[in-house]
């Protein structure tokens, strides 16, 4: 039996540590300040740090708790309210790239899902209307 990235990471347990730094690091990174404000117009943080660890395990091979709860992990309906500039894209990937690293990750298959994750989030860039239009600084 093959082993999935999942455990190649160490489980759901690394999966959870990894989010946790990742969205650590969304809140304090200034890089990351234009993507954090977006998770004030939807359900928020926390409910978004559970999400990506339901996501991100069936995105790694492990169990799709994100599909068992929602029907389905199609990344553009997940957000397709959601304004994405190529910028944002970017962004993410670069907190997603330090969440790896401080969490010790690398070799072959972290770089495989790097360059997963980066087709996926780039695949989100849009022409939704920016949120920030009329709103005061």
């Amino acid at each position: 039996m093959r082993e999935v990235l999942l455990d190649q990471i160490g489980g759901e347990a690394a999966l959870r540590d990894l989010v946790t730094r990742f969205y650590d690091l969304m809140e304090t990174e200034p890089v990351a300040h234009d993507i954090h404000r977006l998770h004030f117009r939807g359900h928020g943080i926390e409910h978004t740090r559970e999400a990506q660890v339901e996501f991100m395990s069936g995105f790694m091979g492990g169990r799709a708790y994100y599909r068992e709860r929602h029907g389905h992990m199609d990344l553009r309906e997940i957000h397709a309210h959601v304004p994405i500039r190529e910028v944002d894209a970017e962004a993410w990937l670069s907190v997603w790239d330090k969440a790896l690293e401080d969490c010790g990750h690398a070799g072959p298959h972290i770089e495989a899902l790097r360059r997963t994750v980066r087709r996926a989030a780039l695949m989100l860039v849009n022409d939704v209307p920016d949120w920030r239009v009329g709103e005061a600084p």
